[in-house]
């Protein structure tokens, strides 16, 4: 026999019609939002539009507005349009419409920051608890590192810093500079000796012990060496009265990252032994205690009158470039940060990527699934937990700095709790695992949080609604029940990680095969099952089902 030979389909080449061009429709939802978005900050404008411009400029109007134009960027990612026009509604979304809309309103370009450090804090706890499982509730706790890093000093705190060393010497001077930094560098050379000979025998209680009194060592040469370099800094203290120049600006960058990299791996070592509901215990409660030193060492941290004004770079071609855009000398902070901000989420997203491609991701994940398995598999768990840790926390420190030069004034009060809580629904709400999911529920959490409840609250104001019901009244009852909602409706997120949506769907995945073959018997009305060790169905049967 000849095989049959299919029939050509005619109209296999034509367009498909009814569907609409997706790309046409991406590039016209654009420029409609984009028209909207800038003639709705356009003040002058909405002026003379009268009652129009009035209704444009409602609270919930322009929120909603906001939340339709960033919704751009949202399509650019998921339709499956022409790679050209996604390129362009993405670039043209984040480095055009959105500048030029917040030159004319200030608020605008401070809301769009504020989004891209919420999903950098989102994107480094994900790698804490959606990629390694380990569930951290005091991650708010590197963000406060990083701010008061910087914060300390690029401001006149720096200058009392100095001056009370300088009043209060005690016996420090060179001699005792020298001797913390032999200290420090023998120390340090003796504890990665320690980390290198133990990664190749087994760890005993002499390089266990030897590996603790080197790092009390360093502590005490580290803690000399600053205190000496304070002290010998303290004639320098007038000259400081501003804080340190703008130009250290990109090398405190760095030391934000290491700081808070730092910071996880001493808060990480005593705690990760530990897992599920005492570890997320335990991270409250060594973030509460960041907190609590920020609100009582007010020789460093003013306490809780907060540290201001709190300085940023200086660019002089940037603010010039600036300045020939239009905008006024205000505003060039707020667009180098925003610009800023903007290369530090691409290459945060870029290092995520790569992580959750390499090994190391791998391993996070196989620890998620299940630690026993991971470590019969050779996975260190101990090391492989610190790196997830310290990897989370950079992300946090340096968007805690860019996050005080933004606000010009840090407080214990911006580092709370209810922060820690915050970025986790961030990272749950946009899905646990999926990096542009987070991103995602940064952007729904921050609008929600920033524009969208309390614009409810300000046009529901004067209509005559009982103060007990008044939306502005119960704005966190509705971030709550939509929470609430979010979870019960899409446990998985908004953008899920398909890893994760099988996780929580696995049984809508089972395909029940049994009424078919030999196992008939789990089909409805096909008869009984047997298996061995089970009483028989009938008094003449064998046991385990055998005739």
């Amino acid at each position: 026999m000849t095989a049959p030979t299919s029939t050509p389909n005619p109209f296999k080449n034509l367009p498909r019609t009814g569907q609409p061009d997706r790309t046409l429709l991406l590039m016209v939802f654009f420029i409609i939002t984009s028209g909207i978005l800038l003639a709705s900050h356009n003040a002058p404008l909405m002026e003379s539009l009268g009652s129009l411009g009035s209704f444009l400029k409602n609270p919930i109007v322009e929120a909603l507005f906001v939340s339709l134009f960033l919704a751009n960027v949202l399509f650019a990612y998921l339709w499956k349009a022409a790679p050209w026009a996604r390129m362009l509604v993405g670039v043209g979304s984040l480095l055009f419409v959105l500048p030029l809309a917040g030159r004319e309103d200030t608020s605008l370009l401070d809301l769009s920051i504020q989004i891209m450090i919420f999903a950098a804090l989102a994107l480094g706890l994900n790698i804490v608890v959606g990629l390694a499982g380990l569930l951290d509730l005091g991650y708010i706790a590197f963000f406060a590192v990083g701010a008061y890093l910087w914060g300390i000093f690029a401001s006149p705190r720096f200058a009392e810093v100095l001056r009370y060393y300088g009043e209060n010497p005690g016996a420090t001077n060179a001699g005792t500079l020298a001797i913390g930094l032999f200290l420090l560098v023998v120390t340090v050379a003796s504890l990665v000796y320690i980390s290198r000979l133990t990664a190749r025998t087994a760890p005993t209680a002499v390089s266990t012990w030897s590996f603790r009194l080197a790092s009390l060592g360093a502590v005490a040469g580290l803690t000399l060496t600053l205190r000496a370099v304070m002290v010998l800094m303290s004639g320098s203290a007038d000259s400081l009265e501003a804080g340190i120049n703008p130009g250290f600006f990109w090398l405190f960058l760095a030391l934000s990252i290491m700081a808070a990299a730092i910071v996880g791996v001493l808060i990480g070592l005593p705690v990760l032994k530990l897992k599920g509901d005492y570890l997320a215990i335990i991270t409250l409660g060594l973030g509460e205690v960041i907190r609590v030193l920020a609100n009582n060492l007010d020789l460093y941290s003013a306490g809780s009158q907060g540290i201001t004004p709190i300085g940023t770079a200086s660019v002089p071609w940037f603010n010039a470039a600036a300045g020939a855009l239009g905008f006024s000398e205000d505003q060039h902070y707020l667009l180098f940060l925003y610009a800023l901000v903007l290369v530090v989420i691409g290459v945060i997203l870029l290092v995520n990527v790569r992580l959750d491609r390499s090994r190391i991701g791998r391993a996070w994940i196989a620890i998620r699934d299940d630690e026993v398995a991971a470590q019969a598999m050779g996975v260190p768990l101990m090391q492989t937990k610190l790196i997830a840790f310290a990897t989370g926390a950079s992300f946090a420190g340096v968007m805690g700095m860019i996050f005080a030069a933004k606000q010009t004034f840090i407080s214990p009060e911006s580092f709370v709790l209810n922060q820690s809580i915050m970025v986790l629904a961030m990272v749950i709400l946009g899905g646990m695992g999926s990096f542009p999911g987070v991103i995602l529920g940064a952007g729904v959490v921050t609008l929600l949080n920033l524009r969208i409840l309390p614009g409810l609250g300000e046009a529901t104001a004067n209509l005559g609604i009982p103060q007990e019901v008044n939306p502005g009244q119960l704005q966190r009852l509705i971030f709550g029940a939509i929470l609430v909602a979010m979870m019960l409706l899409r446990p998985e997120g908004l953008l899920p990680n398909r890893r994760r949506q099988l996780e929580l769907h696995h049984e809508d995945h089972q395909e029940d095969d049994s009424a078919q073959g030999n196992a008939g018997a789990l089909g409805k009305g096909s008869g009984d099952v047997y298996s061995a060790g089970y009483a028989p169905a009938k008094e003449d049967d064998k046991a385990g089902g055998s005739r």
